[in-house]
């Protein structure tokens, strides 16, 4: 199979470089065009590996020269840019020589009994990152983030996200009554109150599929969220912390939830 015709940009007033740069610089631009940048060997392998179709390949004109036919065959076009012109619209900071254009996914109706994550106001985008990881990696297919969760599809919890992304249904930015087509038990966490995860695993009783519903960095989970839940859940910590980040318990909650499906 031949390369993909490929493209050579000389002007940092090209219209798709002045969309790429809104891609990097404007979290929440993703939204209004319809697509992503991924940037880098390891997330862009991860999105193939997927079954994404990139639409535009965007190389570095110094690493143009040497990109394996893997890059360079899998879109419809290549598009090579000027080191310098790379470096602006870089997330990184070693820019990485290239990147995928990539159409957000269509949305999709909300599956009713999938093992589910619910983000409720998670802020930080490292945090957003990690719980998609772990989601991911236990078995849980789609993520359902309430509206004032960090960008989803944002640089930042993208390059968080490691790949975990193109792995996982995603809702992004959606508003609560969204919560009303579930139908599996919500369970929330609290530092002090509730049931002990280790007791309920002890005694087989940790609700699978479930939908763990994770809060706030400082506020937990709303009022709201919580007068949803039919099962809320503490997670034993003998050395005495007052509270645990909000990726970690996601992390111990998550793990714990796989284990009850495992021979």
């Amino acid at each position: 199979m031949p390369a993909a015709p490929v493209q050579f940009v000389s002007s940092r007033d090209n219209p798709l470089l002045k969309e790429l740069r809104r891609l990097t610089q404007d979290s929440t631009a993703y939204r209004r065009q319809g697509r992503i940048w991924v940037e880098g060997d390891h997330l862009c392998r991860a999105a193939l590996l997927r079954g994404l179709t990139p639409e535009l390949v965007i190389f570095s004109a110094s690493f143009w020269p040497l990109a394996p036919a893997e890059w360079t065959k899998c879109a419809e076009k290549n598009i090579v840019i000027p080191d310098t012109f790379f470096a602006d619209i870089s997330g990184l900071a070693s820019p990485a020589a290239m990147g995928f254009l990539i159409d957000l996914p269509a949305d999709l109706s909300l599956p009713e009994q999938v093992p589910t994550v619910i983000l409720d106001r998670v802020q930080d985008a490292g945090n957003v990152g990690a719980i998609l990881r772990s989601a991911s990696a236990f078995g849980f297919a789609q993520v359902i983030a309430l509206k004032g969760t960090a960008a989803l599809w944002s640089p930042k919890v993208l390059r968080a996200g490691m790949g975990a992304h193109f792995g996982l249904t995603l809702f992004d930015g959606v508003e609560p009554d969204v919560l009303n087509a579930l139908d599996v038990p919500i369970i929330v966490t609290s530092s002090h109150a509730g049931m002990a995860l280790h007791q309920l695993l002890s005694d087989r009783r940790l609700p699978m599929p479930c939908a763990w519903a994770f809060g706030h960095e400082g506020q937990g989970v709303s009022g709201k969220l919580a007068g949803r839940a039919g099962l809320q859940v503490r997670i034993a910590q003998p050395g005495g912390e007052e509270s645990l980040n909000v990726a970690s318990a996601a992390a111990i909650c998550l793990h714990a939830s796989a284990t009850v499906t495992l021979p």
